[in-house]
């Protein structure tokens, strides 16, 4: 297996894997988005609301805020020493009052740990007009996608790398691809970065896909940088492996 970086930004990252099979691929983006533990908020407790959103609308906006945190400090509300009752070791209280008239922001949030606070500050989350106001304490948590979109770690897509079927003066390629092509047939190539010459892969002319390589584009839409992403995700499909050839063994 040979992984590589394509591309990285503070937000996603590129890679590019050889050697895994189309199964493996998959169960890795899947663990991405929806098995590693992310910090959202669960509960609102409303005391106030006059603005024109009902308490469920803000809510739900409320809980698809990414937040920051200190992923080694918090455990599992149900797998916490607490036993599922909310403590500090699990939960985090927030709290949140303004009057208008303004925009109300997610850094308007007064977090209880430091640790804890949203990722975009200037995320909007309703407005108040003259006289209205709002106020509440809410509850974050640690959770996983696969229960709630709101828990998602990253928004994860993959693709097959290609391989050039001609030399490259024998392709009709466009003037802004980033294929990097080669005089040389056979050299890999990535197509996802342009739609006109991955046009040409479909209509079955210049390149073929590998099957046993691809790339894979990263972003991550929780407090988790990407490499927290990646590498999470690959221990959790490792203990998965292990889980399996023990209970394979046990057939024997």
């Amino acid at each position: 297996m040979k992984v590589q970086v394509v591309d990285r930004s503070d937000l996603e990252v590129k890679f590019s894997v050889e050697g895994i099979q189309p199964p493996f691929a998959n169960e890795l983006r899947r663990i991405m988005m929806g098995e590693i533990p992310t910090m959202a908020i669960e509960w609102v407790d409303f005391v106030k609301n006059d603005s024109a959103l009902n308490d469920e609308i803000i809510a739900n906006r409320l809980g698809h805020v990414p937040l920051k945190f200190d992923k080694k400090a918090y455990n599992i509300t149900k797998d916490c020493r607490c036993e599922g009752k909310g403590c500090s070791l699990c939960q985090v209280k927030m709290t949140l009052k303004k009057k208008g008239p303004g925009m109300v922001y997610a850094g308007d949030l007064r977090s209880r740990a430091k640790d804890v606070v949203p990722v975009f500050g200037k995320t909007p989350i309703v407005e108040l007009f003259e006289g209205q106001e709002i106020e509440f304490e809410a509850t974050a948590a640690l959770g996983f996608g696969k229960e709630h979109s709101k828990w998602q770690g990253a928004v994860v897509g993959y693709t097959n790398q290609f391989e050039a079927k001609s030399k490259a003066s024998e392709m009709k390629l466009c003037d802004n691809h980033s294929f990097h092509v080669k005089d040389v047939k056979g050299v890999k190539v990535m197509p996802n970065e342009c739609a006109l010459c991955k046009s040409l892969n479909e209509d079955g002319g210049a390149f073929k896909p590998i099957d046993d390589s691809f790339v894979f584009a990263v972003e991550t839409v929780s407090g988790l940088d990407t490499d927290d992403v990646v590498m999470d995700s690959a221990e959790i499909l490792e203990e998965k492996i292990k889980e399996f050839d023990k209970a394979v063994k046990k057939l024997k």
